[in-house]
């Protein structure tokens, strides 16, 4: 606000020109160009996950909701409940739950595209899981192009990953989603939502500066003069100046009057927030962030979007569409890396049998599968992804 006092009030300088007239105020705008996050992990984090609800929303809704479904560790086509990789899943390490482990194992998917995961060994068997930071992680490819270790930098120390040299197991497991210009990192949801990130962002910020603002848009009291007077006087100017501060800045004195006299007129030198409409703005840029994650927007709260007939419709497609694939990504993943320790005939699936939202649509299945007439016992238990009878003798 000072600086436009003293641009306003300042007298312009006396110039010659071919009319013999002055210009008594000169207004220069510059168009600078969009300014967006960085690509890199830590700046979305900062900005998509620290800094902006509907993504830090998305990024949780994610992660609990695929941490909550358990896995189903099966050794020909039977649930182990007491094989060794069962015990491994369900206490990943001492200092972790099942579900925080899990949970950041997905939400680091989320963040980065990528989630590593360390085995610790103990006479050539995986005891304990860790999850570590995708950021802290740098490949250390061959003259392939391809990862032959990997190094995790923390504290000014780098420990390096690589393969053991008898047996050519890595205690290391990469998780990364489909990336296609690289072809070792993983393509974050949220690198995709970046740009609407920082339009939400950009409307907050430009919203609490507003109400700082006595909740107008910015401008410049010009003056036209009065009484023969071409600039203010010292004792006007600094009069004028202490009323603007005490009397109309901040967010408890907005829509208070401002009395102009004295040849004074307010010029805007923004739009009104009507002119931008930064509310719908936020909302199309929160519809965006939900798109990139798979989240449908009713689930946020987010106003505005008929999608779905209602909410339950809406949780069911989340389920159908993000979680179960994440889901069934992470267990086929863990399945093919676990295999080389625990045998070729690990196989781990989600349970999908006891998840409570999908219990109808469950029901519906198996009351289907029942009415048939032309199917045996076993193909109707194949079809509903439980064991053959035979098996079950055995």
């Amino acid at each position: 606000m000072k600086t436009w006092l003293r641009t306003a009030f300042a007298r312009p300088p006396q110039t010659k020109s071919h009319s013999n007239t002055n210009s008594p105020l000169v207004a220069l705008q510059l168009a600078n160009s969009a300014r967006w996050t960085s690509n890199s992990f830590n700046a979305l984090a900062r900005e998509g996950y620290q800094g902006n609800a509907v993504a830090y929303r998305c990024i949780r809704l994610i992660a609990e909701t695929a941490a909550s479904v358990p896995f189903c560790v099966r050794r020909d086509d039977i649930c182990a409940a007491n094989d060794p990789v069962t015990k491994l899943l369900h206490a990943p390490n001492p200092k972790m739950s099942r579900a925080e482990f899990f949970e950041s194992l997905y939400g680091y998917l989320q963040l980065g595209g990528d989630s590593f995961i360390e085995a610790v060994l103990m006479d050539g068997f995986p005891v304990a899981l860790f999850t570590l930071r995708p950021d802290r992680m740098r490949a250390v490819t061959d003259n392939t192009g391809w990862p032959a270790a990997w190094d995790y930098q923390v504290a000014g120390k780098i420990r390096r990953f690589t393969p053991e040299p008898s047996s050519g197991l890595l205690n290391l497991h990469h998780m990364r989603l489909f990336h296609p210009l690289d072809d070792i990192r993983g393509f974050s949801p949220l690198e995709a939502a970046a740009k609407a990130v920082d339009i939400y962002n950009a409307g907050s910020v430009w919203t609490k500066a507003l109400l700082d603002n006595s909740a107008r848009p910015s401008g410049a009291l010009v003056y036209k003069g009065s009484a023969g007077a071409e600039n203010l006087s010292h004792e006007q100017f600094e009069r004028l100046k202490a009323e603007l501060e005490n009397k109309h800045s901040g967010p408890n004195m907005a829509g208070r009057p401002l009395l102009l006299e004295g040849g004074l007129d307010w010029t805007a030198m923004s739009m009104s927030p009507s002119d931008m409409d930064f509310i719908n703005a936020k909302r199309e840029a929160a519809r965006e962030i939900a798109l990139a994650f798979g989240v449908p927007p009713m689930l946020l709260g987010i106003p505005g979007d008929n999608t779905y007939a209602n909410y339950k419709e809406a949780n069911l497609a989340f389920w159908r569409q993000t979680i179960l694939p994440l889901t069934r990504k992470t267990a086929d993943s863990l399945g093919v890396w676990l295999s080389d320790w625990f045998g070729d005939d690990l196989r781990i699936i989600p349970d999908e049998n006891n998840i409570p939202a999908l219990s109808m649509q469950r029901n519906a299945v198996l009351t289907a599968l029942n009415g048939i007439d032309f199917m045996s016992d076993d193909e109707k238990r194949e079809r509903a992804g439980l064991p053959q009878l035979a098996t079950l003798k055995e």
